[in-house]
């Protein structure tokens, strides 16, 4: 199959990811606003799906560490590789979304182009620093965020403690339109930009452009993948999220979401890819714990964690097994 061919193949692939990635994190950002009756489900899904555009569009940083920082040099792999790796991700999204539990697309991801290079192009093709990074940034930021989430709901039980109960709720409701408006900008600007780095490096990898530098086009087809996705909705996840691991007020949700934002859009300032997944979740414990340490329920959190664990060296066997799949034909 022509080399070119081979990159709209992965043009596909990614895209395909983008979307998967949007409606399997829709969760991230509307799932406390949902569970807490801020807004209706249907409004809360067409508010993230524009404000994820909208935060696609926003910055190529993380794109270029995705693209430029697993690998020692985009000439040292090639479509099949690529191809192989969005397909391992791709694979443990769906399974994880079925089952309604909340994994990183982001873990996947990784995973899956270190499966692939390494089956591939061998592992001295890995960029150990880089990946280093990119690892340590995905483990430090759900905690991070918990300590963060833990923070500053003390910080408002401090301040709003006294309030009446009643008109407090009904104030933090309205305040979580733009909390849950602040998380879906952040995640569009973080999330979207993994499928662009991975579509760049094809596009560097087979001469189509002479630097790692995101064209236009890649942007905008990105940017609408994930829209798109996150207009689907992710039901299931939504619930685990909302709901299972810790029962949220608005003033529990606003901060869980507003904590979310701030780790999340600091990263993408950084040029550091997090899983928001990862990051919400860790906000939701935080915020939970500052009530009492029972009120967060820690039997679905070892559930999630394990699922987390499992994600890198599962999406990395996938991604190995499908590039040897096409190491027959190709």
């Amino acid at each position: 199959m022509p080399d070119l061919t081979l990159v709209y193949v992965v043009v596909f692939f990614a895209l395909a990811f983008d979307y998967i990635n949007g409606f399997h994190d829709t969760a991230n950002a509307i799932a406390t606003s949902v569970s807490t009756r801020a807004l209706e489900p249907q409004y809360a899904v067409m508010l993230a799906a524009i404000l994820n555009f909208a935060g696609a569009l926003y910055s190529t940083g993380v794109a270029k560490t995705i693209g430029g920082d697993l690998v020692k040099a985009a000439s040292l792999v090639n479509q099949p590789v690529i191809i192989s790796a969005l397909f391992g991700a791709i694979v443990w999204n769906l399974i994880t979304w079925w089952l309604g539990i909340p994994s990183s697309s982001s873990h996947a991801l990784v995973g899956g182009v270190l499966g692939a290079v390494i089956v591939g192009a061998g592992f001295d093709a890995i960029n150990l620093a880089g990946v280093k990074k990119i690892v340590l940034s995905l483990v430090l930021s759900p905690l991070i965020a918990m300590a963060g989430g833990y923070i500053i709901m003390i910080a408002m039980m401090w301040i709003f403690g006294r309030q009446e109960p009643g008109k407090l709720n009904a104030g933090f409701k309205k305040m979580q339109l733009l909390s849950a408006s602040m998380m879906s900008f952040s995640h569009g600007s973080n999330d979207a930009q993994k499928a662009m780095g991975i579509i760049t490096l094809a596009l560097l990898s087979s001469g189509q452009i002479p630097s790692l530098e995101v064209p236009l086009w890649v942007k905008l087809s990105c940017a609408i993948a994930m829209g798109l996705g996150t207009a689907a909705g992710g039901w299931k996840i939504i619930k685990t999220m909302g709901g299972r691991i810790f029962k949220l007020e608005p003033i529990n949700g606003f901060a869980a979401d507003l904590n979310s934002a701030l780790v999340i859009f600091a990263a993408t300032n950084l040029h550091l890819p997090v899983s928001t997944t990862h990051v919400v979740s860790g906000s939701i414990m935080g915020v939970g714990s500052a009530k009492r340490i029972s009120a967060v329920r820690w039997g679905v959190a070892k559930q999630m964690l394990f699922a987390w664990i499992l994600t890198i060296p599962f999406s990395a066997a996938t991604s190995a097994l499908m590039y040897k799949f096409l190491a027959l034909f190709l």
